[in-house]
């Protein structure tokens, strides 16, 4: 006879090993979606030229001092 399944468990290979306790715990936590998992930070639009030029000097780009805000925003979007 098979065992039977736990319905509110999608994934049972993921939890083999766990106790039933922690496997409860994971698969019945809240899902968080991608975007709320890390920081959120404004659009570098929306930033001055001063503190795009700071963080251009924390990420090490060059020629940040010759730059405007629109090369700024390049040079850190592609660094």
């Amino acid at each position: 006879m098979m065992p039977k399944k736990n319905p509110s468990i999608k994934d049972e290979e993921r939890y083999e090993g766990m106790s039933k306790e922690k496997a409860a715990r994971i698969a019945n936590s809240p899902k968080k979606r991608t975007a709320e998992k890390g920081g959120h930070s404004p659009k570098y639009e929306d930033w001055t030229k001063a503190e795009l030029y700071d963080k251009a000097k924390e990420v090490g780009i060059s020629g940040r001092s010759k730059m405007n805000k629109a090369e700024l925003i390049d040079a850190l979007r592609h660094h």
